[in-house]
């Protein structure tokens, strides 16, 4: 990333949006700040209501020229009309994925903190890789993606990285020199107002 590029602000979703009143806070979030991307992270396997998100989210952010990728779900992209897949298993569905999908659509690979992971998701065609959570946390295996990582990434490999997970301001501040995007989701949804919790994120990137 260059010097003075600030990252990119990449949204995830809750794992259980409510469709009633979500789309009126993401909106409110998506007209007051720069997104680059919306994730869409859904924790329950109802295809129904699955797709009813996604065709919600998907008028949401495309008449606001924000590509929409969904988490997981690859054999979704293509029938729901979205930009991209989020993967979650490092390296391993990134070449199928690609194949599948072809050279346009978005794939994205989360990589925890492991360089080699990374650099193999990367060389089988990831758009970026994902690194996280860069703090302690009482999720996942109590593993952090590590500062000099991130630093490594950024000087020496061309594929875009994002830091996610356990992103307060103090570590958003530290890690803005050497990330690409900054992949937020709980950090602000779960606070009293979203507009303001991003805010503050994104005041510390400066």
């Amino acid at each position: 990333m260059a010097e003075d590029a600030q990252p990119q602000l990449y949204l995830i979703t809750p794992p259980d949006l409510d469709l009633e009143t979500f789309p009126d806070v993401l909106s409110r979030v998506l007209d007051t700040h720069e997104i680059a991307c919306l994730r869409l992270r859904q924790a329950a396997r109802d295809e129904d209501r699955l797709i009813r998100a996604a065709d919600t989210l998907r008028e949401l952010t495309h008449a606001r020229d924000i590509p929409l990728v969904i988490e997981e779900h690859l054999q979704l992209v293509e029938r729901l009309g979205l930009d991209g897949v989020h993967l979650n298993d490092g390296a391993r569905s990134v070449r199928a994925a690609r194949k599948q999908l072809g050279q346009d659509p978005i794939v994205g690979a989360f990589c925890g903190g492991q360089r080699h992971e990374g650099m193999n998701a990367g060389e089988s065609g990831a758009d970026y890789i994902a690194f996280g959570p860069v703090a302690e946390t009482s999720f996942g295996d109590g593993r952090v993606a590590e500062d000099e990582l991130f630093a490594w990434w950024s000087e020496m490999i061309e594929v875009p990285v994002v830091a996610e997970g356990a992103l307060a301001p103090d570590r958003v501040a530290a890690l803005a020199p050497m990330t690409d995007f900054f992949a937020i989701g709980d950090e602000i949804w779960t606070a009293d107002d979203p507009v303001s919790a991003l805010t503050g994120l994104v005041s510390a990137m400066r």
